[in-house]
């Protein structure tokens, strides 16, 4: 009998830490044969709770439901727990929506049977079909790693499995799968790789699926090599423009990526520019990378910033003491009772301040703003008095500000004017506490 697909299971599960027995193992179950293979060789080796869930894509008719049966049937021989749901007849009969409904069902059972474990039977062929496939579509270094043994909740055991070896373990143990008859359609894209071209391929080179997994597993180990060097450089400006123009392609991409923001060679290239051209920026600048998204560049670090044309213009009209919501947290003021030991600095939302009456406005900077800074002889723009705090352009429309017209008596973080200071005693202390 022939045990290399058990064992590879075996490793399998001691090198992803899933030998908790406690855990239940889902197993996505069509019933043909890489998924029968997969189930049965689980059945043989492990203890864990084993449940296979089976979903009836409904398109083709009876042939569908037979096949649902005979999962059933099998799963009851060896007394292994069964859940199958059905397909709508209006979902759209194509790869992609299949697939879509595939994952949408094994995350609910997920959801259902309480585990985090999910085993599909992806196998060394498909890994191969996959990069043909993205090869022809066209694919970057990253698409080259192919299928992951582990994405999520996903775990895929038999990825280093050929087909052959699991017909050849189906015959050994008597195990009959189903045959899915669309499988040999080649109006599908993966079919007519696996039909056509993997076996022109193999005429080339007989051990073409070997080749093309080794292509595959070279660029993982590529592609992690340079991850960590991305993460290495973070979103440091300095670390940035110093490092190769892959890595600083890789951390745009991924930027992007994040954010669900499309892009081309093109527009990577761009933004990376962007970075190195206002690498010596002190107050920053922008970029729009979307309708509400930019990346915000300084001389320290980049990142993906909201745009501020949605900025609360809200104004709080702060006539007495008590606590006002505002934006994104609460002001308060009250009377100081106690003398403190010890001021707050600039840069805490907490301020001593002495006052005659209580007559403020709480709101966001505006045009023509001035400011008379702690312990400067007059005034000065607001503007200019942000620049040499060193505040980032982006920050500067969501600074929360008590003013008087148009006078700045604090900021919230940053730091207060020259006529609420204490000289002796302080009347009141004002706060800002942002929301968690």
């Amino acid at each position: 009998m022939n045990n290399l697909i058990q064992n590879e299971i075996l490793k399998f599960i001691e090198q992803y830490n899933l030998s908790d027995k406690t855990t239940p193992y889902i197993v996505a179950f069509s019933g043909g044969y890489d998924s029968m293979c997969l189930l049965h060789a689980l059945s043989q080796t492990v203890k864990n709770p084993l449940i296979a869930v089976h979903l009836n894509h409904n398109w083709r008719g009876a042939e569908s439901d037979l096949e649902e049966k005979k999962c059933a049937e099998f799963c009851k021989q060896y007394n292994i727990k069964f859940y199958s749901e059905k397909l709508g007849n209006d979902v759209q009969k194509t790869e992609t929506k299949a697939r879509e409904a595939r994952y949408n069902f094994f995350t609910r059972c997920a959801k259902k049977f309480k585990t985090n474990v999910v085993f599909t039977a992806h196998n060394a062929d498909d890994n191969a079909e996959t990069l043909l496939y993205r090869i022809i579509k066209g694919t970057a270094v990253d698409g080259l790693c192919g299928i992951l043994p582990k994405r999520d909740i996903y775990y895929r055991p038999l990825l280093k499995i050929k087909r052959i070896e699991i017909e050849k373990y189906c015959t050994e143990n008597s195990l009959t799968p189903n045959k899915d008859s669309s499988n040999e359609n080649t109006k599908y894209s993966r079919n007519y790789i696996r039909h056509k071209i993997l076996p022109l391929a193999k005429r080339v080179n007989p051990d073409a699926v070997d080749a093309i997994n080794s292509l595959s597993e070279t660029a993982t180990r590529d592609t992690e090599y340079f991850y960590n060097e991305v993460r290495v450089v973070g979103n440091d400006t300095t670390k940035f423009i110093t490092s190769h123009p892959a890595i600083q392609n890789r951390i745009i991409k991924q930027i992007l990526c994040e954010n669900n923001i499309d892009y081309d060679r093109e527009h990577i290239e761009y933004l990376s520019d962007f970075i190195i051209f206002n690498a010596n920026s002190k107050s920053g600048k922008t970029c729009s990378l979307s309708l509400n998204k930019n990346l915000y560049v300084n001389n320290s670090y980049f990142k993906v910033i909201e745009t501020s044309e949605n900025i609360n213009s809200e104004e709080v009209c702060i006539n007495k003491e008590g606590t006002y919501k505002f934006m994104n947290g609460e002001f308060t003021i009250k009377k100081c009772i106690d003398i403190p030991s010890k001021f707050p600095t600039d840069n805490e939302y907490c301020a001593y301040i002495n006052i005659d009456e209580i007559n403020f406005t709480l709101r966001t900077r505006r045009n023509g703003d001035i400011i008379y800074p702690l312990g400067a002889n007059g005034k000065q723009k607001l503007k200019k008095y942000l620049n040499e705090k060193k505040i980032p352009q982006h920050e500067k429309d969501r600074l929360i500000m008590l003013a008087q017209k148009d006078e700045i008596l604090w900021i919230a973080g940053v730091g207060m004017s020259d006529k609420i200071k204490v000289n002796e005693k302080a009347t009141h202390i004002i706060k800002f506490k942002k929301e968690s």
